[in-house]
C-alpha cells in the first residue's frame, strides 16, 4: 500500500466532504443579527430591574459586572495591552455604550413602559449612519437615508401621539440614549477594523471598571433588599446585552461596516415590543404596532441602498 506520510498538505487525501465556510459577509449578517436579538432583551430587563433597583446602581452594576467577567476573559487568554490609539477609540466605546447607553436607558424606563422606550429608540440606526459618516468615512446612498428618515419620522409621531402632544423628560432622556449609543458604537466600528470585534467590548467594560465599581459600591446595600425578578434581571441584562450581545456586534460590524451593520437596529424595537408583552403585561397598541410596521418597511427599503466604505489602513486582526 502507498504511504501517503511523505505526501504535502495539499496532496494528503481527505476523508470526507469538507463542510464550506460562510462568507465574511454573511457571518457578519449572522452576527449582527443575533446581537439584535439580544439588544431587543435590554429594556424589558432594565425596566424590571428598576422596579426595586436603583437606576443608578442598575446602570453602573452591569457593567461592573460584565467588565469583571471582561477581565477574568482577557487575563485568561493573555491579550495584551491597547495600544494609545485604539484607547483613544475606546474612551468612545465607554462613554456611549457602557456609561451612557445603561445610564439613560435605567432613568427614563423609570418613566415610562419599555414598548415606548423601545419605538422612541428607532431612529438610532439613521443616527448611527450618521456618526459613521462623521468618524469613519462611510458614505451611505440616498435610498438609506430617506429610508432612515422615514423610520425616525414615524418614531417621532408615535412619541408625540403617545405623550398627547407634547414629548416628556423620558423622551428627551432617550434621544440623548440614541446620540451617546451612536458615538459608541461608531468608535467601537472603527476599532473593530483593527482590533478583533470580542475585544473592543471587554477592554471597554475593564478600562471603566476605576468608574463602575465604586458607583456600584455605593447602591450595594439595595441589592440584598430587591425582589428577585429584579435581581435576576439585572445579572441577565449585565452578562447577556451589556457584554455577549457586544462581543458579536462589533464582530458583524468589522464585516459589513458601521452604517450597514446599525440599520438592522430598526428591528430592535418590534423585538421588544413582543417580549414586553410576556415579561412586563404591555398591551400592544395600534399604533405601535403600525410604526413598527413602518420601521420595518424603512429597513427592507434600506437595506436595498447601497454604503461605500471607507479604506481600512491597517489590517484587521483575527477573530481568534
Amino acid at each position: 500500500m502507498r504511504s501517503t506520510d511523505n505526501l504535502p498538505p495539499s496532496a494528503t487525501p481527505t476523508l470526507g466532504p469538507t463542510t464550506p465556510r460562510p462568507s465574511p459577509e454573511t457571518l457578519g449578517w449572522a452576527l449582527a443579527i443575533t446581537a439584535v436579538v439580544v439588544f431587543s432583551f435590554s429594556l424589558p430587563l432594565t425596566k424590571i430591574a428598576v422596579r426595586t433597583l436603583d437606576a443608578m446602581f442598575v446602570a453602573s452594576g452591569r457593567a461592573a459586572l460584565a467588565g469583571i467577567i471582561a477581565a477574568a476573559l482577557l487575563f485568561a487568554s493573555r491579550q495584551p495591552l491597547p495600544t494609545p490609539p485604539q484607547i483613544k477609540h475606546l474612551l468612545g466605546v465607554i462613554a456611549g455604550v457602557v456609561i451612557g447607553f445603561p445610564l439613560l436607558t435605567s432613568f427614563a424606563l423609570r418613566h415610562t413602559p419599555s414598548s415606548h422606550g423601545a419605538i422612541v429608540l428607532g431612529p438610532l440606526p439613521l443616527a448611527t449612519a450618521g456618526a459613521a459618516v462623521i468618524r469613519a468615512g462611510e458614505r451611505p446612498s440616498r435610498l438609506y437615508w430617506c429610508s432612515g428618515i422615514v423610520g425616525m419620522a414615524a418614531v417621532v409621531a408615535y412619541a408625540l401621539d403617545n405623550g398627547g402632544g407634547s414629548l416628556h423628560l423620558a423622551d428627551l432622556l432617550l434621544a440623548l440614549t440614541v446620540t451617546s449609543a451612536a458615538i459608541g458604537i461608531a468608535e467601537g466600528g472603527l476599532l473593530a477594523r483593527t482590533m478583533a470585534g470580542w475585544k473592543v467590548m471587554s477592554w471597554a467594560l475593564v478600562f471603566a471598571l476605576p468608574i463602575t465599581i465604586p458607583v456600584s459600591l455605593l447602591g450595594l446595600p439595595d441589592l440584598f433588599h430587591a425582589s428577585t425578578d429584579s435581581v435576576a434581571a439585572f445579572a441577565l441584562s449585565a452578562l447577556f446585552p451589556m457584554y455577549l450581545a457586544y462581543l458579536a456586534w462589533y464582530s458583524g460590524i468589522a464585516r459589513l461596516g458601521i452604517a450597514r451593520a446599525g440599520q438592522l437596529q430598526l428591528l430592535q424595537p418590534s423585538l421588544t415590543l413582543l417580549w414586553a408583552w410576556p415579561l412586563l403585561g404591555e398591551q400592544l397598541t395600534r399604533t405601535g404596532i403600525l410604526t413598527t410596521l413602518v420601521v420595518l418597511a424603512a429597513v427592507a427599503a434600506g437595506r436595498r441602498g447601497g454604503v461605500r466604505q471607507a479604506p481600512i489602513a491597517q489590517p484587521v486582526e483575527d477573530d481568534r
